[in-house]
């Protein structure tokens, strides 16, 4: 009896401790058809990047990366490729780096600077110092995208999730969920599958 009641503690603690994270997540993160809230992050070049800078765009396809992770490193090519396939259509690329660069030095503003400058990115790659961008958007991984659409002055939430059908392997995509999604917003048609799972690594938060 008391191996049964020492299991049910156990069990019961482990919920407890890790309910309240995936409740917090997905109370505080937007959702689809949600207008996303103006935000600044830092650009390698020093300058504050704002989602009101991109107001003259049709959209942006916002996405959470960093340096160390594997994930985020094998996706780099084809964010580069989105960019430049998208960008002259009027949906460009904001990369965003949100962990705590204390916690991976490779995730330092330096060698985000260092990255940006050595891949050559077509687009602005920045970093989240407070956390507040990532929290606000309930990005839990990097690479992690979102996909905004401009409608009535406001930036629309109308996809979410991982970039394709395969993080390891480019040579190997059958699904590109992000190329789908914008090219369906591009010729004003609902977005066939507006929520996938990101697969990458998890955000190193703070404190």
């Amino acid at each position: 009896m008391k191996i049964v009641m020492s299991w049910f503690l156990a069990g019961l603690l482990v919920s407890l401790l890790t309910q309240p994270v995936v409740l917090a997540q997905s109370a505080t993160g937007y959702t689809l058809g949600d207008a996303v809230a103006d935000f600044r992050v830092k650009n390698v070049d020093g300058r504050s990047i704002s989602l009101a800078d991109y107001k003259a765009q049709k959209g942006l396809i916002v996405v959470f990366t960093s340096n160390h992770c594997p994930f985020a490193k094998a996706y780099e090519d084809r964010l580069i490729a989105l960019d430049r396939k998208f960008a002259p259509q009027g949906f460009p690329v904001l990369a965003i780096m949100p962990n705590d660069p204390a916690l991976y030095e490779e995730d330092s503003f330096e060698n985000v600077k260092a990255r940006a400058r050595d891949k050559g990115y077509s687009y602005a790659y920045t970093i989240d110092e407070t956390q507040a961008t990532a929290h606000a958007f309930g990005a839990t991984r990097t690479p992690q995208v979102y996909v905004l659409k401009q409608t009535g002055g406001q930036f629309i939430l109308e996809y979410f999730g991982t970039i394709d059908d395969s993080p390891q392997d480019g040579a190997n995509v059958q699904r590109k969920y992000v190329d789908e999604a914008v090219s369906s917003l591009l010729l004003g048609r609902p977005v066939q599958s507006p929520i996938t799972k990101p697969i990458g690594c998890a955000i190193k938060w703070k404190g």
